[in-house]
């Protein structure tokens, strides 16, 4: 199903900006462990700071800033304190819960391999599907996407995410929840 906007005419994301506590250890995990090129570098005005971009693919950009007053982050509240399947994902409001970056969906469990071999936890692959607990060991007649999840060194929950499907009128069926 592809969805036509009618209002404005988006075209992906031009990047996402995060904060990092150490842009070297940020750097060598995102250039060097999921080889991301950095594409540009800014110091920012009167030693306030850098902001890194990386090629997230598909013109797509991931960036950073460093901010040398900037306050801790607080699991549970800036970044889930739990990894998938380990305990409760909830962030707070206007808080970025995790980054699902799409990969293909052949090569799911060699890349789970490859960060595994770089020194990095990964959660089994999920396979996202209709069932009770939304996820399956197996591929299912529901399965829709498929993923792991891993975290940078600051902690930010990542996903590599592959469709399994098209999505279509059948995938929206839920009706939002309000608080009023």
């Amino acid at each position: 199903m592809a969805a036509t906007n009618e209002k404005f005419e988006f075209r992906g994301f031009n990047h996402l900006a995060l904060v990092c506590k150490d842009m070297k250890k940020t750097v060598e995990f995102y250039s060097g462990v999921l080889g991301m090129p950095l594409t540009k570098t800014i110091e920012l005005p009167y030693g306030s700071g850098q902001h890194f971009f990386f090629d997230a693919g598909n013109g797509d950009s991931l960036a950073f800033f460093w901010f040398p007053d900037a306050p801790d982050a607080q699991p549970g509240v800036t970044h889930p304190a739990n990894m998938v399947g380990q305990g409760s994902l909830a962030t707070a409001h206007a808080s970025m819960n995790h980054l699902a970056f799409d990969v293909p969906e052949e090569k799911i469990e060699e890349y789970q391999r490859k960060l595994e071999a770089a020194g990095n936890e990964c959660t089994p692959v999920v396979n996202h599907d209709a069932s009770e607990t939304q996820a399956s060991a197996e591929i299912t007649p529901t399965t829709f996407v498929r993923s792991i999840y891993f975290t940078d060194p600051d902690g930010i929950m990542l996903e590599f995410a592959a469709w399994t499907r098209d999505l279509d009128e059948r995938d929206v069926g839920v009706a939002p929840m309000s608080v009023d």
